[in-house]
């Protein structure tokens, strides 16, 4: 069976109250906004479906704008005095929303940091490899934590550490920045390395590239005499 409203009748305003806030007088508190008739104040600061500024109006006349338009009036604004309450159709307004922070969530990459190990006397090959593997994380969007081992007697000796540290920036400057300077750490040199786009932007490169479709070898040719 409906709801009934003040006038005894069903009302639009009863249903969509489901699920509110419970007010002053006690009990759980939602993040819910107030609606409709939920909103027990004598009079608040109205505003227009289109932000227009209505005024300071009685809630009765309030709510009675809200019925004439067909839309909710919600409490946006529930610590201001009066508290600020909006016209709007409160059931688009929380699917829209919700479809936002999908999408919101949907965009967002998360930030990985990678760790690539060197040794302050590592041998030209090495240092090529893992070089390699600097580039390829950074083309992937991710930060390298780059970590600078000192052994025994390299302890001594921190500018190896430091150089080799500057050379690695240098040679992946074009995909990355220094986002956190050389700092010695204990036995260890660490350095952090940026990359210069997002990860979100490798990503859709990626998949763009996927979606090139290949040409397909056609049948050979005889050949000429």
């Amino acid at each position: 069976m409906p709801q009934l409203s003040s006038h005894g009748r069903p009302d639009r305003f009863c249903r969509r109250n489901v699920g509110g806030r419970r007010d002053a007088q006690g009990g759980h508190i939602s993040p819910e906004p107030r609606i409709n008739e939920r909103i027990r104040v004598p009079e608040v600061r109205l505003v227009g479906p289109n932000g227009e500024q209505v005024g300071i109006v009685a809630i009765g006349d309030a709510l009675r704008l809200a019925q004439e338009a067909d839309l909710d009036l919600v409490e946006v604004a529930p610590t201001a005095r009066p508290p600020v309450c909006k016209l709007m159709d409160y059931g688009k307004f929380k699917y829209e929303s919700a479809l936002k922070a999908r999408e919101a969530r949907k965009n967002q990459a998360q930030t990985v940091i990678k760790e690539i190990k060197l040794r302050p006397k590592i041998d030209p090959h090495d240092y090529a490899t893992k070089r390699g593997h600097v580039e390829r994380f950074l083309k992937q969007g991710d930060k390298v934590k780059v970590t600078i081992m000192f052994r025994g007697r390299e302890q001594s000796r921190p500018e190896l550490g430091f150089r080799l540290l500057q050379r690695l920036a240098v040679d992946v400057e074009e995909l990355g920045f220094v986002e956190a300077q050389p700092k010695q750490d204990g036995r260890n040199m660490i350095m952090v390395i940026g990359p210069n786009r997002k990860k979100s932007e490798a990503k859709a490169e990626r998949a763009a590239a996927r979606s090139v479709p290949r040409p397909r070898r056609g049948p050979e040719e005889p050949a000429s005499t």
